[in-house]
């Protein structure tokens, strides 16, 4: 596979092009669907609660797919900010998540991470890696992620292997590339595609958002029930009750009735 950028869909703002791109090569990377001051409030609060859970000395086990401890995950932020609230169910993101597995589905996650300067990376993987061999023809989740700061080649950007949603045996780690995108890019991701976050080689921080949904099969890795403030969910939209498996359909019922 050819390690230079030409291996990855190019940079777009039109949201059919970054479907093509999602059947082709397993990702798209999507510009200009951020507003700036969106973009800036979830980087603030982002790394606003990454300090927030240093100075409470709240430190969650390590993340089991990155090396060495400089990477910093922040969990559950939607209960940080409600700039995180606005952002899992922004339109586009929905729409692109129509697109790969269907609707209604489930918010798995959404967390940040903070590559560090000097920071070594993480472990290649596939999102959907606790689906049983062989998986299904189609996809069982689909990752999306706001880049807060800058991806570049130095930075610890995620690198991806792209077309590997189409691979039935793990690809080779030498082929991940890495992403380059401006801050505000979306990075959506099959979850057959393999990748892994890079080393920071730079004297800079660098800061994503990744927004995680699956199938409503399956278990959210947050159990929103125990952790979502009440507030978050009296104030939630329908979108996002049904993402977090509050409204629901056939599943997750009490007395037969959705929760909400």
């Amino acid at each position: 596979m050819n390690r230079g950028q030409s291996s990855l869909p190019s940079l777009t703002d039109d949201v059919s092009q970054a479907k093509a791109d999602l059947r082709e090569y397993g990702l798209a990377l999507l510009a200009g669907q951020v507003p700036s001051a969106q973009l800036e409030a979830a980087r603030e609060a982002t790394y606003a609660s990454a300090d927030d859970d240093r100075r409470q000395n709240r430190e969650a086990d390590p993340f089991p797919l990155d090396y060495g401890r400089g990477n910093t995950r922040v969990w559950n932020v939607l209960d940080r900010h409600p700039v995180f609230r606005e952002f899992v169910q922004l339109p586009v993101i929905l729409e692109l998540l129509r697109e790969t597995i269907g609707w209604p589905a489930l918010l798995g996650n959404i967390s940040a991470n903070i590559a560090e300067p000097g920071s070594d990376g993480g472990s290649l993987h596939a999102d959907q890696l606790f689906v049983p061999r062989p998986w299904p023809a189609e996809a069982q989740g689909f990752n999306c992620s706001l880049v807060l700061d800058e991806f570049t080649a130095d930075n610890g950007a995620t690198e991806v292997i792209s077309r590997s949603h189409r691979q039935t045996k793990v690809p080779d780690a030498d082929d991940a590339v890495p992403i380059i995108a401006p801050a505000g890019t979306l990075v959506a991701l099959d979850s057959r595609v393999w990748h892994r976050t890079g080393c920071n080689r730079s004297q800079r921080p660098r800061a994503a958002v990744f927004a995680w949904y699956t199938r409503p099969i399956y278990r959210t890795q947050e159990n929103w029930f125990l952790s979502l403030d009440d507030a978050v969910v009296e104030s939630a939209s329908d979108v996002l009750l049904t993402l977090l498996g509050y409204r629901t359909q056939g599943l997750g019922l009490v007395y037969g009735r959705s929760p909400r």
